[in-house]
């Protein structure tokens, strides 16, 4: 018992809770969390995916140890640590004109059906949407679905529109999608993420977990 609780005050054992809403098939996000569990094998990771305000409801009671999302926290309790960002990917059915193109440029995407999650990161990929493709009197036209990111994918696959997404999220094949960037004359668009915490968590795994963030991926969001 005694050593079981120096190693957790050392953050070697324990339990850490992560909220995130990207997706894990791929991208910063899972290598984190790969990486953190190889160096600490004895911390249970909890992860718990949601909205933005499920997890940071979720940091602000203790359920929650630390959270990666896109945006701000918008609470001065809360430390904050930008880390990487990801480029904005169109999801096109195979079957689609658009799809024989390695890049897709978002003049190529008016007149289209965007299917979108009502779950973030839903808000950020609608501002860029509506930032790159309207116009006086003519906005993009946006079908918005209480469903997963995953079930969107279906819904490409099947035809009913196309749909954007950060690039975390192409890691899963799903039947009858294919990916393409989405670029203006400037590149590729891309969100940002950043971690975010209580201050007064005295969690040591927690601790050990930013000192990872920091060291590999800070850097990049700098």
């Amino acid at each position: 018992m005694a050593a079981a609780a120096t190693a957790a005050g050392r953050g070697e054992a324990g339990r850490l809770v992560v909220g995130f809403y990207t997706s894990l098939s791929t991208g910063n996000l899972r290598l984190a969390l790969q990486d953190f569990k190889q160096s600490k094998k004895e911390v249970e990771i909890v992860t718990v995916e949601g909205t933005r305000n499920r997890l940071f409801s979720g940091l602000s009671n203790g359920a929650i140890d630390i959270v990666i999302v896109t945006g701000d926290s918008g609470n001065s309790r809360f430390d904050s640590l930008p880390l990487w960002s990801e480029r904005v990917i169109v999801a096109l059915p195979e079957s689609h004109p658009l799809a024989e193109n390695e890049i897709v440029y978002w003049t190529d995407l008016r007149g289209e059906t965007f299917l979108l999650s009502q779950r973030d990161p839903g808000p950020e990929i609608q501002d860029i949407l509506v930032a790159k493709l309207a116009a006086p009197g003519d906005r993009p036209r946006v079908v918005r679905h209480d469903a997963s990111g995953e079930n969107i994918k279906s819904l490409v696959g099947a035809g009913f529109g196309v749909s954007l997404m950060c690039e975390a999220s192409i890691g899963g094949k799903f039947n009858g999608v294919v990916y393409r960037e989405a670029r203006d004359g400037n590149g590729p668009t891309s969100i940002s993420y950043a971690a975010h915490w209580d201050r007064d968590n005295g969690n040591p795994a927690l601790g050990g977990f930013v000192r990872l963030l920091r060291e590999r991926f800070a850097p990049l969001g700098a």
